[in-house]
């Protein structure tokens, strides 16, 4: 048996007790627009029927169960559990009536498990192309990758002409022996 109240007008709210766990499903309904939040809570089981109450922050419900009281906070559509106990003397208690079962909750069927992604192939684009294993992209004779040096391109840098390094601190140009920048003092790696 589910239990439904209305928080504000076009505002539901369903609440059902199935075992351990309670059910809160909160709807929201606008000419040409429907909004839908649930959420299942570990609670125990009900002792009493739940109670609403209207707040400054939105509703509280409050659930008396075989483990002891516990408070849900519901605002707009978002569903949280309270850790302490609220403040309840001032609240508007909202009435609250039996229902057949709450909506869309026990009528969806059980969704398959999703399927994991294939890899991303590489992708080309005339004489451009870009790979994952190692993240590269080549562009006419331009290479750049990340990742670990193959031995091709580490013989390749041998080869050419030494390149400039950059201090990563200040971004003065170093020469490949410093260890230590010459404009801030930053040690090198």
């Amino acid at each position: 048996m589910a239990y439904v109240s209305e928080l504000s007008p076009g505002h539901n709210i369903y609440l059902e007790n199935q075992g351990d766990l309670t059910s809160i499903t909160s709807m929201m309904s606008n000419p040409g627009q429907q909004q839908q939040s649930s959420n299942s809570v570990k609670t125990g089981c009900w002792t009493a029927p739940p109670e609403i109450y209207r707040t400054p922050q939105g509703a509280v419900v409050k659930l008396t169960t075989a483990e002891g009281e516990q408070f849900i906070q519901v605002q707009g559509s978002t569903i949280s559990i309270l850790t302490s106990t609220p403040s309840l003397h001032s609240s508007l208690q909202i009435p609250i009536s039996q229902s057949d079962a709450a909506p869309f909750t026990s009528s969806l069927p059980s969704q398959a498990p999703l399927q994991p992604m294939q890899p991303m192939q590489p992708m080309k684009m005339g004489d451009m192309e870009m790979g994952m294993k190692p993240m590269g992209m080549c562009m006419g004779n331009m290479h750049l990758s990340m990742g670990s040096v193959s031995s091709e391109s580490a013989h390749s840098e041998k080869t050419q002409p030494t390149k400039r390094h950059f201090c990563n601190q200040c971004g003065v140009a170093l020469e490949p022996e410093d260890r230590f920048c010459s404009s801030c003092g930053h040690k090198l790696a």
